[in-house]
């Protein structure tokens, strides 16, 4: 952890509210940004500047999308899925055949 603390400290941290300065220049560090960033923090004012920076007429803001099918994509998934299945039942019966073998000797 790049804190060097486990995560229950991380936890303890994140629900304390104070924390001392010599942590608090710690975690600043590992997130890269300013204490007084952490200190001024606020989730409205993060929800106000993605609201007002977002355009959704821009090009560059299609990137959300979904590309893919997700009923081809889980037919995909199942159909591998069988197949590893049949090969690791092939491979038992090939181990069972060879241990049949060594016993009839």
């Amino acid at each position: 952890m790049a804190l060097g603390i486990s995560q229950q400290s991380v936890s303890n941290i994140e629900n304390s509210e104070m924390i001392e300065d010599e942590k608090l220049i710690k975690v600043a560090n590992v997130l890269g940004v300013t204490v007084e960033a952490i200190r001024h923090f606020s989730e409205e004012a993060v929800f106000n500047i993605i609201n007002n920076t977002f355009q959704d007429s821009s090009s560059n803001n299609n990137n959300y999308l979904c590309t893919i099918n997700p009923l081809d994509k889980i037919i995909s998934l199942f159909e591998e899925k069988e197949k590893l299945y049949e090969k690791l039942l092939q491979a038992e019966k090939d181990k069972v055949a060879y241990l049949e073998k060594l016993l009839n000797k």
